[in-house]
C-alpha cells in the first residue's frame, strides 16, 4: 500500500513512497490542500473557500477557480475512484474534506498527538516514553508552519502551533534539569531562544544553566542579551526576578540546590505553604516569575494581532 506523506513544518512537501509527489506546483494548489489539512476535522463549504483562497474576485470566478483547483489537486493525489483509505479528500457538490480515514502521513498530526499526552504533565514529573514522544516531536518542526507564507490564516495556525513547540521545548528542559543534565538543558534552551527571544523565564534559565556549568561570564552575558531582547521587542526592562538573580550571579551566591528547588512549570496553588519554607521561598519565586513572563506574552501577543489587523491580505 502506497503511503501518503506530508510535511506542513518548514517548507510544504509531499511524498508518496519518499519520492517528491509531482502536480504540486500551484500555489493556490498547495493552500487548498495545507488549509484542508490544518482543518481536517471539519466539512467545509466550497463558498468559504472559494472566498478565502480568491477574495479579490467575484463569486462566480472565485467558485470556477476553486473548482479548477480541486481538479488539479485530486489529479496530484491520484484517482479519487481507489478504496475510500486511498480517498485523500471527499468532494461534495457543498463542501470538500479532508477524509480521515485515508492512509497518509502528516507532521502536524504527530506534533499535536505529542502536545496532548503530554500537555498536562511539568517537565520534571515526565518519564521515559513521555520524553521520548516529545524528543521525536520537536524533531519534526523543522520550522515554523508553511514557511514564507503570509497569509492570516496561516498565521494564526503558525503562531498555535509555534506555541506548542516552545512549551515542549520548556518541558524537556525542565526535565533535563531534573536529571541534572545541564548541557542537553541548555541546548533545548537555545532553541527557544531562535524562536522567541524575548521569552524572559528562559533567559533566566539559560543563565542558571551557564553558571552550574562553570561559566559564570556566560550566564552574566545571557542577562545583557536578555536585557536587549526585552528593551528592542517589547520596550521594557528585565523584571526584579531577573535583576534579582543576575546579581546573584555577579556575587557568586546561586547554588544548586535553589535553581533545583523552582519549579519548571506554572501548575503552583497557594497550598504550597503547607510545605517547607525554603520550598515555598522558591515556588513563590517561581509564581513571580510566571506573572512576570505572562505580561511580556501578553503584550507580544497583543503586537502580532495587531500586525496582522494593519497588513490585510
Amino acid at each position: 500500500m502506497s503511503t501518503l506523506s506530508i510535511q506542513l513544518f518548514g517548507k510544504f512537501c509531499v511524498r508518496r513512497n519518499e519520492q517528491v509527489l509531482e502536480g504540486f506546483d500551484a500555489r493556490k494548489v498547495q493552500e487548498l490542500f495545507c488549509y484542508l489539512l490544518l482543518h481536517r476535522d471539519h466539512s467545509l463549504p466550497r463558498e468559504t473557500l472559494a472566498g478565502l483562497l480568491w477574495p479579490d474576485t467575484t463569486t462566480i470566478q472565485s467558485k470556477k477557480n476553486l473548482r479548477q483547483a480541486l481538479w488539479q489537486l485530486q489529479s496530484a493525489l491520484g484517482s479519487q475512484t481507489e478504496a475510500m483509505n486511498d480517498r485523500v479528500l471527499l468532494v461534495e457538490p457543498e463542501w470538500v474534506q479532508l477524509n480521515l480515514e485515508a492512509n497518509f502521513w502528516l507532521d502536524v498530526v504527530i506534533f499535536e498527538k505529542a502536545f496532548d499526552l503530554v500537555q498536562k504533565v511539568p517537565g520534571h514529573e515526565l518519564d521515559a516514553q513521555r520524553v521520548q514522544v516529545l524528543q521525536d516531536a520537536v524533531q519534526l518542526y523543522q520550522g515554523p508552519l508553511l514557511e514564507g507564507w503570509y497569509q492570516d490564516w496561516c498565521l494564526l495556525e503558525r503562531e498555535r502551533l509555534q506555541n506548542m513547540y516552545l512549551t515542549m521545548l520548556d518541558k524537556l528542559m525542565g526535565y533535563c534539569e531534573v536529571c541534572r543534565d545541564y548541557e542537553t538543558s541548555l541546548l533545548y534552551g537555545m532553541r527557544i531562544m531562535c524562536y522567541d527571544r524575548a521569552r524572559e523565564r528562559t533567559h533566566r534559565r539559560l543563565m542558571r544553566l551557564y553558571y552550574l556549568l562553570g561559566d559564570r561570564a556566560e550566564a552574566l552575558r545571557q542577562y545583557e542579551r536578555c536585557a536587549a531582547a526585552l528593551d528592542e521587542e517589547l520596550g521594557v526592562n528585565p523584571s526584579k526576578s531577573t535583576l534579582a538573580l543576575y546579581k546573584q550571579i555577579q556575587a557568586d551566591q546561586l547554588n544548586e540546590s535553589e535553581f533545583m528547588a523552582v519549579p519548571k512549570e506554572t501548575n503552583t496553588s497557594l497550598a504550597v505553604l503547607a510545605t517547607p519554607l525554603i520550598d515555598v521561598l522558591g515556588q513563590l519565586k517561581f509564581l513571580e516569575d510566571s506573572l512576570a513572563d505572562l505580561q511580556n506574552q501578553v503584550q507580544q501577543s497583543i503586537q502580532k494581532v495587531e500586525l496582522v489587523l494593519s497588513n490585510p491580505q
